[in-house]
């Protein structure tokens, strides 16, 4: 008897998914556990793995369709069913290196990487977790392998190569159709947005359409904190096998400015305010799909080394696509740090419902003036985007220089004072 393999259960917030890969074709024999297809949401891509070994059958829905939680993907005929010299054959036959692939566990996208390039994962190191392949090794691995060419350069020397042979033989030349080399060398391609980034454009506009929002700057002198971090990073990561960031030190001060400004911490619903008396902080991180929020839920009852772990581990997860929906879900304040990239300075959008978000950014050493003498010191400005419906500039003011404080005295952070 076959048995159904159904799109699993999506949370409330998701109404459906996209089908986007099918590892395996109808015929192919799959053991329990292996995955067969991948399924993008607003968030996540979630894998649909064999719920028993057999061999694929009917493949009901193909790439690109649109499923909703329970639908039938594919008929899967079990292993019981298929002929015993068939499954022996099957079992005990070397494996090639399309076997070997799914030996090893890897992440949608970077699947998706072996599979256009045809390449053997067992012959890439893996520097992810427990060895596991991350996507920026398959793409170091590729760019080794093969210099990337300009399609540019190339379709322009293939074109003039075609020109060169036309006016060498005249006589047996077709006519030249000048608008279609033009259009070859000017290259375009149309894809359709990823549903992750269809619905960060949603949210994005949504937030600029439906909120006041304003932004405030302030700067911070970072030298007690590089001071404080370059004493102790050592011993940190000794202890606590994790490395000392600064991303720590904004999450525990952003939770004493929270603590002081607690309009900052809540939301706007139709015309109720909700107070937050808990502190779920959203730290917005950059993938290859897109922008991601992960939340460090009761950030308040973690300490320098649970923050940094909980970081790590996010980063980790969204190099591998391998973040939960509870990994994203919830968040009462964000931050962003758009410092890795080198920004100086950036006016961050909201993440609705909350009202604000506070941006990091580059750390540059300036000339600052202190006690009348210019001294170089290490300069980060901050800047606080608040939905001004909720948060008064006062509020949104004090609330930075709250941070400013407790980061040019960090002393405010370890002996909570």
């Amino acid at each position: 008897m076959s048995i159904e393999v159904l799109v699993p259960n999506l949370p409330e917030s998701v109404s459906d998914a996209t089908l986007i890969t099918w590892h395996k074709q109808a015929g192919d024999f799959v053991n329990k556990n292996e995955n067969l297809v991948d399924l993008e949401t607003d968030k996540v891509v979630l894998e649909v793995t064999a719920p028993e070994s057999g061999v694929l059958g009917q493949i009901l829905k193909e790439n690109g369709a649109i499923v909703t939680g329970g639908e039938i993907l594919a008929l899967l005929e079990p292993e019981t069913a298929q002929d015993p010299q068939t499954t022996e054959s099957k079992t005990i036959s070397p494996k090639t290196p399309e076997h070997n692939e799914e030996d090893i566990p890897l992440s949608p996208s970077v699947r998706r990487l072996i599979h256009e390039n045809t390449l053997d994962p067992s012959t890439i190191k893996g520097t992810g977790k427990s060895g596991r392949l991350t996507k920026t090794d398959v793409l170091d691995h590729l760019s080794k392998q093969t210099p990337a060419v300009s399609l540019k350069t190339e379709n322009a020397s293939i074109e003039r190569q075609n020109i060169a042979s036309l006016q060498i033989k005249p006589e047996t030349a077709k006519p030249v159709d000048l608008t279609t080399i033009a259009s070859n060398l000017r290259p375009e391609q149309r894809v359709p947005m990823t549903r992750l980034r269809a619905k960060v454009a949603e949210r994005l506009l949504q937030a600029q359409q439906n909120a006041a929002m304003l932004t405030t700057f302030n700067e911070v002198n970072m030298q007690n904190v590089i001071d404080l971090r370059n004493q102790y990073k050592a011993r940190f990561e000794q202890k606590h096998a994790v490395k000392l960031g600064f991303m720590s030190f904004f999450v525990k001060a952003s939770i004493e400015a929270l603590k002081r400004f607690p309009a900052i911490n809540a939301s706007i619903d139709g015309n109720d305010i909700i107070y937050h008396g808990y502190y779920d902080l959203g730290i917005a991180v950059s993938t290859p799909r897109g922008l991601i929020v992960p939340v460090l839920h009761d950030a308040d009852q973690l300490d320098f080394a649970g923050i940094e772990k909980c970081i790590a581990d996010f980063g980790e997860k969204a190099r591998a696509g391998t973040l939960t929906y509870d990994d994203l879900k919830g968040g009462t304040f964000t931050i962003t740090n758009g410092g890795v990239f080198g920004s100086m300075l950036s006016t961050p959008i909201l993440n609705p419902p909350q009202c604000a978000i506070l941006g990091m950014h580059a750390i540059k050493e300036r000339a600052v003036v202190e006690n009348g003498q210019i001294v170089i010191r290490p300069i980060m400005y901050l800047a606080l985007s608040y939905d001004h419906r909720l948060v008064d500039g006062r509020e949104a003011v004090q609330f930075l220089v709250t941070i400013k404080e407790c980061l040019e005295a960090p002393a405010h952070l370890l002996l909570n004072i």
